[in-house]
């Protein structure tokens, strides 16, 4: 099997109410390009939160007595802390650690990770946060329709962001959502190379797509849409990010 990653160069800067889909399509045309249907086209959460209009300003946002607390024990803004708090099921884990404390948060959406996906960096204005999608899923689905309609071909659409790894340094960048990309390949029953019967073997097949497509989302080079091309998929219509959630019950680490 022989795979192509390539991004797609020449996207504006995002505003708010923008047709990703849309601005996707002229800049792979622009770039002498045409996705295809056997295509999967991954997108960075932060211009789907960016046209999705996610953004808070720190200035209206009053931190409540939690996130007082919060912010006094591990250093951190505290309008950034009621945030987190507002995003957020549950507050994990709370360390004064540089530069300005870290706060592992259970996203309401169920994904753990720090400061429960919100972000600052490349967003051009200062005092202002970022938040993630209200529906990566949804998002991925608008994003495929819309290319869809003006091209008749649908690829498949991952939302991707980058998040931290338990016992392990750096980052790597996973699957938020997805529009008809299996999240996980289960190989439980089928045999191996050598026949032998696969017992627990799950693949995070959209989650592998994510990491690659980091390769090619570098953080100053204005980048955030990578094409997969050459891979062979099946497509899952009610694919969903949030089949990577485990349920509480099955967390061995709580």
């Amino acid at each position: 099997m022989r795979l192509e990653l390539f991004a797609i160069p020449g996207l504006p800067d995002i505003v708010p109410g923008d047709d990703l889909g849309a601005l996707l399509v002229q800049a792979a045309t622009a770039a002498g390009e045409t996705l295809l249907d056997s295509d999967i086209l991954l997108v960075a959460q932060k211009i789907v939160s960016k046209s999705e209009g996610r953004f808070r300003r720190l200035s209206d946002i009053v931190p409540m007595q939690e996130a007082l607390r919060i912010a006094d024990q591990c250093g951190k803004d505290a309008r950034k802390v009621q945030a987190i708090l507002d995003e957020s099921t549950s507050i994990l884990r709370v360390v004064a650690a540089p530069p300005d404390g870290i706060v592992i948060a259970r996203h309401r959406h169920g994904w753990v990770s720090a400061n429960a996906g919100i972000d600052e960096s490349n967003l051009g204005v200062e005092g202002q946060l970022l938040l993630l999608p209200e529906d990566p899923d949804a998002s991925a689905r608008r994003i495929a329709e819309s290319i869809q309609r003006l091209t008749s071909r649908k690829p498949g659409v991952i939302v991707t962001d980058t998040f931290g790894r338990p016992w392990r340094k750096g980052l790597v960048n996973v699957a938020l959502g997805t529009s008809e990309v299996q999240p996980i390949v289960n190989w439980v029953g089928k045999n191996d190379a050598y026949g032998r019967r696969l017992e627990v073997s799950e693949q995070a097949f959209a989650d592998e797509l994510a990491a690659a497509s980091g390769l090619l989302m570098v953080k100053d080079a204005s980048t955030p849409a990578v094409v997969v091309r050459g891979l062979r998929w099946e497509r899952v219509p009610d694919a969903s990010g949030r089949d990577y959630v485990r349920p509480l019950d099955k967390d061995l680490f709580k």
